[in-house]
């Protein structure tokens, strides 16, 4: 028996409307269209999983892949693989990384043993490539049943910088928002774009379009200038806020290797922007200072891969401290 991604009652997580359109991609074309940058970037998924339950003791996992390019600070198994969990998401454990031999190779596969028993299966897709198929084999007297629907089912939104798009991660179930999302079985969005998020008032028209359980906004990366992200902080908070007047907003300045005057300006221009709504009487917002991510560990520099993209620790320490604020803010809803 072979299924699809499409197929139900497997269910894909992590990409918007593909119930409807069947189609891995963060962006609509209409979407890609007002902002040129992203017409590459909006087709690939990060955070996007595969989920079912299977009583077959193994199946086959075939991935197809647009492309298989080299990125300068991410191997193969960082870019081009997916890493199979099994069981309940918060007490998952990895049963296999299925990837491309070599980066000549688009489509590829691997054999999953899971033995006996029903049991959840959460397939965590490729970060940096375009994804054409996802393909489940098994015998044909096994059967697929619905995945374990997420305790917070609808979905939070990461937008941001290519921290959180998981740039430089190990694989892509190790930054902080895939953290975040299995420690709490939260389903979420990553919206990161690495090098093209700046706060344009196109994204905060198509978030407003979807729903979301919480917000959370770090681009402060990739404003080119301090008065860049000053013109457009504020505004794009305005925006989200005018559709969704309860959704918790978590505004997050910069984590950094060093912490010198820019980093303190864009820092105060965050919090100016929180600050500002509080003084308006909006309950429902909390400011995170990158700062503080590794502000007091000794060995903080093992936190950063090239001063600015964090390791698995680095991405670790950052959950650290956002999760905590995730849950109190989940806890207002």
């Amino acid at each position: 028996m072979i299924y699809s991604y499409k197929d139900k009652p497997i269910k894909v997580f992590g990409v918007p409307n593909i119930e409807k359109t069947g189609v891995f991609e963060r962006l609509p074309s209409d979407v890609r269209k007002k902002l040129p940058s992203l017409e590459f970037l909006g087709r690939r998924t990060p955070g996007a999983r595969v989920c079912f339950k299977t009583d077959a003791p193994r199946f086959t996992l075939k991935i197809g892949l647009e492309s298989v390019s080299v990125d300068i600070g991410m191997s193969i198994y960082s870019c081009q693989s997916a890493y199979v969990y099994l069981g309940k998401r918060q007490n998952s454990k990895l049963l296999r990384i299925v990837n491309p031999p070599n980066y000549g190779v688009t489509s590829f596969e691997g054999v999953i043993e899971k033995g006996e028993g029903v049991d959840e299966i959460t397939i965590w897709l490729p970060r940096n490539e375009v994804i054409k198929n996802v393909e489940i084999l098994m015998a044909d007297e096994y059967k697929i049943y619905p995945p374990t629907e997420y305790k917070y089912s609808v979905p939070a939104i990461y937008y941001g910088s290519s921290i959180t798009e998981c740039a430089l991660a190990s694989n892509p179930c190790a930054s902080y928002n895939a953290l975040i999302s299995r420690h709490l079985d939260l389903d979420y969005y990553n919206f990161g774009f690495s090098g093209n998020c700046k706060g344009e008032d196109e994204m905060a028209d198509y978030i407003n379009t979807l729903e979301f359980s919480l917000f959370v906004y770090d681009y402060d990366h990739n404003a080119p200038t301090p008065e860049h992200l000053e013109k457009t902080h504020e505004i794009f908070f305005k925006k989200i806020r005018e559709k969704n007047p309860f959704v918790p907003v978590i505004m997050i300045s910069r984590p950094t290797a060093t912490f010198g005057e820019d980093e303190k300006r864009r820092r105060d221009i965050v919090k100016k922007t929180y600050e500002n709504a509080l003084k308006n009487g909006d309950e429902n917002v909390y400011f995170v200072d990158g700062e503080e991510f590794f502000k007091d560990f000794e060995d903080r520099e093992v936190c950063f891969t090239d001063t600015v993209h964090p390791t698995d620790l680095g991405f670790y320490k950052m959950a650290e401290k956002i999760e905590p604020v995730i849950i109190k803010a989940l806890l207002k809803l």
